[in-house]
């Protein structure tokens, strides 16, 4: 094989033009980029930059660029880097849920508990009264028996990973019986059929997309000698409506009892707090899940919960005890810190201190105080030279849960020349401002916007619309 040949003089005169690493390490731009991201990241900027170049000097001929172009570039990508990384942002939006935005925002009770814990060691799987190996979340499980009215409790990573390992230890090998009407796709492109596949179990389809009777599983059970599970997924990102029907959760317990089979509930949502009780309807809560019958209820810690990123297991004993001893249970365990947060989210549940959770506050803050709320601010910017409107707009739950339902909230509307410039400018800021645009206004809800953020918001707010 002939070695290859090489570049003409020309090129290789381009090629010389180059400057050297150290010589745009050196520039004033780049070397106040290596004090926010270290030397070693921003000279693998600088050598990735220059090999590009390089590479389209030889293969398109062109001049090699100029030094101050690859300054630029150089800045250019590492802000792009920075922005990247996960930092505080203000929620303006109205979706109090919002998946990008991390979801449920953790209390004051589970931030304190961080910091209490997350520099140290801590007492994870210790028992601190007889200095022996302890079990991992005992008290996180006992309390999410107590507040669910289930025999016993475990925590997984987050909802995808509790379906997953249920039906791996409770179904594998053998029949999922599933409405087609609940086959559902949540967020990321994940399918409820791929999770189960990779169970593996084996997904017994029936009913139709919109009208699924008892009788179906039934008949499905019939014809399979194989069926270990009726699987019930709650449609929590959407709603059907029309000419629609589905098994009471009842009379699927019924059945599943009658023939000896277990009945798995993937709820989702998570709510622990009925809320009805502020006016949203249709979203089942895990008590009534779990006194209707269901032996397994699977939710997430993060959504209406409002706790950190968790998979939560609620059933009867002797399965969550089966689940636990699954080999998938340890690759899929909760970390140290989430599992902190959640203990601590928990004991304002068992406190009866819902409202201090952030999730639950803002989805239970009436339409009212929102209202004086952005009017302050309103009067606070006018102060500062920013003009506002108060406006009447709808907020979202988000999260993937109770998705036909608006929030009547208020929010601060804005006119300015370049409403796209501007919301950029508010989420690249410090700290960064999650805004949305409607009709073209900028529109600041004040449903989503934290106690403690206010300030800060306003500021943000002066700085991009004052000039």
């Amino acid at each position: 094989m002939a070695p290859p040949s090489a570049p003409p003089d020309d090129v290789k005169a381009r090629l010389r033009q180059l400057p050297k690493v150290d010589r745009l390490l050196g520039r004033p731009e780049v070397e106040a980029l290596t004090a926010r991201l270290g030397p070693r990241l921003v000279k693998g900027l600088v050598q990735d930059l220059l090999q590009r170049a390089r590479e389209e000097v030889r293969e398109q001929g062109g001049e090699a660029p100029a030094e101050d172009a690859l300054v630029v570039a150089t800045v250019a990508a590492g802000r792009q880097l920075l922005n990247r990384r996960a930092r505080r942002v203000i929620n303006a939006t109205g979706v109090v849920l919002h998946t990008n935005l991390g979801r449920a925002p953790l209390s004051r009770r589970a931030v304190d508990a961080l910091a209490a814990t997350a520099g140290g060691y801590s007492s994870i799987e210790l028992d601190l009264v007889t200095g022996r190996r302890g079990a991992r979340g005992a008290f996180m499980e006992v309390a999410l028996a107590q507040l669910t009215g289930a025999e016993a409790a475990l925590v997984v990573n987050n909802c995808a990973a509790a379906v997953l390992l249920v039906l791996n230890e409770l179904a594998a090998g053998r029949g999922v019986v599933v409405s087609r009407g609940e086959q559902v796709e949540i967020g990321g492109g994940f399918r409820v059929p791929e999770v189960l596949a990779r169970s593996g179990a084996k997904m017994i389809e029936v009913g139709t997309t919109n009208r699924t009777r008892t009788r179906d599983y039934a008949r499905a059970i019939d014809e399979h000698d194989d069926v270990a599970v009726l699987l019930r997924v709650h449609r929590s990102n959407f709603r059907q409506v029309g000419f629609v029907e589905e098994p009471p959760l009842e009379e699927l317990s019924a059945l599943a009892k009658e023939r000896g089979l277990l009945l798995v509930h993937d709820l989702g949502g998570g709510a622990l707090v009925d809320p009805a009780e502020v006016g949203l309807m249709g979203e089942p809560v895990v008590q009534d899940c779990v006194g209707k019958g269901a032996d397994v209820v699977c939710f997430s810690a993060d959504k209406l919960l409002g706790g950190p990123q968790g998979g939560v297991v609620v059933g009867r004993a002797e399965l969550v005890e089966r689940i636990r001893k699954n080999p998938l249970q340890r690759a899929l365990r909760l970390g140290r810190l989430p599992l902190v947060a959640l203990e601590a989210t928990l004991e304002s549940y068992l406190a009866g201190e819902v409202d201090a959770i952030p999730a639950q506050a803002a989805m239970r803050r009436v339409p009212e105080a929102v209202r004086q709320r952005v009017t302050r601010w309103r009067e606070d910017l006018a102060a500062r030279g920013v003009a506002a409107e108060v406006v009447q707009v709808g907020a979202q739950i988000g999260g993937g849960t109770l998705a036909e339902i608006a929030l009547a909230s208020w929010a601060l509307a804005f006119d300015p020349p370049d409403v796209d410039g501007v919301a950029q400018q508010l989420r690249q800021g410090e700290p960064a401002v999650m805004a949305r645009i409607q009709a073209g206004r900028l529109l600041v809800d004040g449903r989503t916007v934290l106690d403690d953020e206010q300030g800060p918001l306003l500021q943000a707010l002066t700085a991009a619309l004052r000039a």
